[in-house]
């Protein structure tokens, strides 16, 4: 097992998604080199789960309903989403960086209250028991890392009656970095970055050029959340968002040594986006 020290140093949040989650004992070599960065510069993931989700549902007779992207979260689908993404899932998840040598311990980004959530009202059509955040509290988070353990983050949050909410994965991992006032947010996915219209790698965008990435129909389907996900986390920490493949985990290492990987999504120049008011306030990290 790895030797990990103090590292009192602001950490990297991380987005996982897809196979790396849905199969995760597959994915060996990912976890130990996420465990490797995590000995350098301290790591906190954040995953979803809708494959595995969906699968559930279906098992159990009930019917997944998406509107304009939106899961719909009926009161009695509630349960087994926090049984699969809080459960199921991040305890797997736990169990693979455990096995990598990682320290880590399974959470929801409800407790603690790290993330203060209310039930969403901002897409026009009741959505169920989905959730949006609007402040937090991040001092349980700031313990488990300077205290060198890894948190293993499901996106299952609370109201202020206790409600559990579903959070999308991508606004949790979004808000998590604010308040944990992380170094970057690295969002992990099945391709190496965003691709040009020739299918080659853009290294670097603007926060600003991001909707036209979008509009021109160069990044589509399922980049189109990570892109914005990007966006408002470079928006928020003024720190640059990283999109990047979890099927190169050497190339990961290199990321959280400051090198090149994937795309960088550079911050705006100015004032930080007022939306940070509702966290607490920043980490004391160095």
């Amino acid at each position: 097992m790895h030797e990990f020290a103090h590292t009192p140093r602001r950490p990297f949040v991380v987005k996982l998604s897809g196979t790396a989650v849905e199969h995760p004992f597959t994915r060996a070599d990912l976890w130990h080199a996420l465990a490797r960065a995590h000995a350098q510069a301290g790591l906190a993931l954040v995953h979803g789960g809708g494959n595995a989700l969906d699968h559930h549902l279906t098992r159990l007779g009930m019917t997944t309903h998406r509107r304009d992207g939106i899961r719909l979260t009926p009161p009695d689908q509630m349960p087994e989403v926090a049984a699969v993404l809080a459960g199921r899932l991040n305890k797997t998840l736990v169990g693979a960086m455990l096995a990598a040598g990682a320290p880590a311990v399974g959470l929801a980004v409800g407790d603690g209250a790290a993330l203060r959530c209310v039930r969403t009202s901002r897409y026009g059509f009741d959505a169920g028991q989905v959730g949006e955040i609007v402040g937090g509290d991040a001092r349980l988070m700031r313990v488990l890392l300077d205290a060198g353990y890894l948190p293993v983050v499901s996106s299952i949050g609370f109201d202020d009656a206790g409600t559990m909410l579903n959070i999308n994965a991508d606004d949790a991992a979004v808000g998590l970095a604010a308040a944990v006032n992380a170094s970057a947010l690295v969002l992990l996915t099945d391709v190496p970055g965003v691709l040009d219209a020739a299918g080659n790698l853009i290294p670097q965008l603007e926060q600003s050029a991001v909707e036209d990435i979008i509009t021109s129909r160069i990044a589509t389907g399922g980049m189109i959340p990570k892109l914005r996900a990007a966006a408002l986390a470079a928006a928020r920490t003024r720190l640059p968002a990283v999109i990047a493949s979890y099927d190169d985990p050497e190339s990961l290492v290199r990321l959280f040594r400051g090198e090149p990987c994937g795309t960088r999504i550079l911050p705006p120049s100015g004032p930080r986006d007022p939306a940070d008011h509702a966290f607490a306030a920043p980490s004391t990290h160095s």
